[in-house]
Parts: C-alpha cells; sequence; structure tokens
C-alpha cells in the first residue's frame, strides 16, 4: 500500500511512469524558487496598500480628534480613500494568489511526493495542470473573491476603528450628548441632512460585512472543489 495525501496515493507502483532526470528536477526546482521570489514580491505590495489605509486613516483621527470643535468629515472622507486602497490591493492580491497557487502545486505534487519516496515520477498529470496555467495564464481567484479575502484579512479591522472613532466623534464633541437626535444633528453635512448620512454610512458597513461573509462562504467552496482533486489556485 502506499502512503495516502488528500485521497490520493503517493508511492503505488505504476508501470510504465516517466521519471524525472536529474536536470530536469533542478528545472523545477529553479522554477519554484522563482516563483516563490515572485509572490514574496506581490504580498509585499499587498502589505503596502494597507499601510497606506492605515496612515490615512491616521491622521484623519488626528485632524477630526485635534479639538472638540474639529469636523467629524475627515472620517467620512477617509473611507473613500480606503476603498481606493482596497481595490488597489484586490488587484494586487490576484496577481499574487497565481504566484503563490503555482508554488503551493509545485510543493504539493513535486516537493511532497519526493520526500515520502524519495524518487519523483509524474503522477497523475500534475505537471500538465502547471504546463497549462503557463501557457494560458489566468487568475485564480475573481476581483470580488480577492476583495472579500482582504476585508477579512485587514480592511475589516480598519473599518472597526473608522466606524468607533466617528460615533464616538459624535458622541462626545463638543460635548457629550444627551439625545439620540442631537447625534444626528451632529451628523449634518452641509445641506445633507444627518440622518441621511448615516444611512449611507450603515450601508458602507454592512456592505462590507456582505462582502466579508460572502466570501467566506465562496472559500468554503472552493476548498472542497480542491479537495475533489480540481485544479490549482
Amino acid at each position: 500500500m502506499g502512503l495516502r495525501t488528500r485521497g490520493k496515493t503517493i508511492s503505488d507502483p505504476k508501470p510504465n511512469r516517466k521519471a524525472l532526470s536529474a536536470a530536469e528536477i533542478g528545472a523545477v526546482s529553479h522554477l519554484y524558487r522563482g516563483e516563490v521570489y515572485r509572490s514574496t514580491i506581490w504580498r509585499t505590495r499587498l502589505d503596502t496598500t494597507t499601510n497606506w489605509a492605515v496612515v490615512t486613516l491616521g491622521i484623519a483621527l488626528s485632524i477630526s480628534f485635534a479639538s472638540p470643535n474639529a469636523s467629524p468629515l475627515p472620517l467620512i472622507l477617509v473611507g473613500i480613500l480606503i476603498i481606493l486602497f482596497l481595490m488597489l490591493e484586490a488587484r494586487r492580491y490576484r496577481y499574487f494568489n497565481v504566484w503563490r497557487a503555482r508554488a503551493r502545486w509545485i510543493e504539493t505534487h513535486f516537493y511532497a511526493p519526493l520526500l515520502h519516496d524519495g524518487d519523483l515520477q509524474l503522477e497523475e498529470n500534475w505537471q500538465k495542470t502547471l504546463a497549462r496555467d503557463y501557457e494560458k495564464p489566468t487568475y485564480h481567484v475573481d476581483f470580488m473573491t480577492a476583495v472579500g479575502r482582504r476585508i477579512r484579512r485587514n480592511y475589516l479591522w480598519i473599518l472597526l476603528i473608522q466606524t468607533v472613532a466617528y460615533i464616538g466623534k459624535l458622541v462626545v464633541h463638543p460635548s457629550p450628548v444627551e439625545s439620540l437626535q442631537q447625534v444626528v444633528n451632529r451628523a449634518d453635512i452641509g445641506p445633507i441632512p444627518g440622518l441621511l448620512v448615516l444611512a449611507i454610512g450603515t450601508f458602507y458597513v454592512a456592505s462590507w460585512i456582505g462582502i466579508s461573509i460572502w466570501s467566506v462562504r465562496t472559500d468554503a467552496a472552493r476548498a472542497r472543489s480542491r479537495r475533489s482533486g480540481s485544479g490549482m489556485g
């Protein structure tokens, strides 16, 4: 009996299986190093956009809480910048996921059997899946899935800080509120009534939470699909 991983037998003997030569193993090893390097570079770019979002939120907090009479408007406007950074980061994540998926595919189908058996052969045509991905490269996740993942990993916490800071600003400045109507009045932005501003803010928060929940379910479905032996990514 061979060793089984994720429902697949690694070391069961099969006749007429092609073995990789030492030169081919070396070439795949260099390919793996390249994919890891590219995934590392794009992972760093993800951190950059997250840092931008954190810094701009920090500036908005500093301006809004500089004095009791300071306007809470910067905390609203920074939300537009955070959305922009999230869109940029989702795009970068789709690129990162291409390199990450390739590296993980090589680890699972090349290095794991090599370490288990001590001799690598091309069982289950894993190399053809990798070759097709090089011939016709495509994103492995759609844009909304990437957005949902970045919200779950980082931006939900940024949203939480922004929301709590905005509500806290309305509640404590310029003096502690005494009624709910006073909170609504303080949310006024020029000719835009505070009730409308709060309604838009509620939709803004609910949208982020809804996308993150949808993303969790989508990723769970993708995980089940991968366990069934579907393509990489």
